[in-house]
Order: C-alpha cells, then sequence, then structure tokens
C-alpha cells in the first residue's frame, strides 16, 4: 500500500490560506470571451471579455485591496506562445481562519464575474475607440453631438 501512496503529493497540513501556494489561479483564458469551453473559459460568454490582459485582471483586483501576485506562467490550453498572452495572476480569497477576504467575493466564480464585469469600464477599454474621435472633436469646434456634424460635413465635402 506505501507504493501505491507515493506518487499522490501530501498535503502540507501548515500551509495557511495567507500562503502563496493556497491562493487561487486566474489566466486571462478564464475570462476571454473569444475562447471556447475546451480552450479554458470558465464563465458564460455574455459576462466575458474580449482579450483580456494580466495587466487588467491586476489592476482590477488590485482596487479591490486584494493580495495579488503575477506570475510569467502561460496557461496550459493556450496554443499561442506569444509573451502577450503569459501571466498568471494569484489571488488571496481567504483569510487564515477560512473567511472570505471580501464577503461580495467568496469563490473563484464570483471573482471571474465581476471580473468580466468591471474590465469594461476601464478608462483604457474605453480610450481606445475614442482616441480618435478627440483630435477630429476639437478641430471641429463642435461641443456635444460633434461626432453627428463631422459625419454631415465630410458629407458635404463629397459633394463639392
Amino acid at each position: 500500500m506505501a507504493s501505491a501512496q507515493a506518487p499522490l503529493r501530501p498535503w502540507n497540513s501548515a500551509l495557511q490560506h495567507s500562503d502563496r501556494e493556497r491562493w487561487i489561479c486566474i489566466y486571462p483564458a478564464y475570462i476571454n470571451r473569444k475562447k471556447t469551453r475546451q480552450e479554458g473559459r470558465r464563465i458564460p460568454k455574455e459576462n466575458c471579455v474580449e482579450n483580456p490582459s494580466f495587466q487588467e485582471i491586476r489592476d482590477v483586483l488590485q482596487v479591490l485591496n486584494l493580495n495579488v501576485v503575477v506570475e510569467n506562467k502561460q496557461y496550459s490550453r493556450e496554443r499561442s506562445k506569444e509573451l502577450a498572452l503569459r501571466g498568471r495572476i494569484r489571488v488571496q480569497l481567504k483569510n487564515n481562519d477560512g473567511s472570505p477576504v471580501l464577503k461580495e467575493y467568496p469563490s473563484r466564480d464570483s471573482l471571474l464575474l465581476y471580473l468580466g464585469k468591471t474590465i469594461p469600464q476601464l478608462k483604457i477599454r474605453q480610450g481606445k475607440p475614442n482616441e480618435p474621435v478627440q483630435p477630429q472633436s476639437s478641430s471641429g469646434g463642435g461641443g456635444g453631438g460633434g461626432g453627428g456634424g463631422q459625419s454631415h460635413k465630410k458629407g458635404k465635402g463629397k459633394r463639392r
């Protein structure tokens, strides 16, 4: 019997919830809308984000004042070896007594759903579509609704 138990990894009872080995792992693929369940997505697509980065996940979790560590690891189901797709986030969910650090997010799934809802609201995400519009609106001299006026001006330019 001893030989059958040898391959099993022994549980270290000295580990507490505050030890990094006990923290949960989050890979960006868990909340990536472009991934299938087989490719590692863990929550429904309607709650996911398109191509989240480990930096975005880290930033959102740090705002919650959770203990967060970024590790340079690649998800085993990720086919691409690009450096941009690397990154694993470890998060402490429980205190040493077993109680959740944040009552609102007692489990990995609750935290993943929060990430899927919050990452699209980041300024980085919202700034990308607005960047080309800002120089046009400043040169157009219009205030609110300048986007509609600009398309109208473009139309007049084509008629001339």
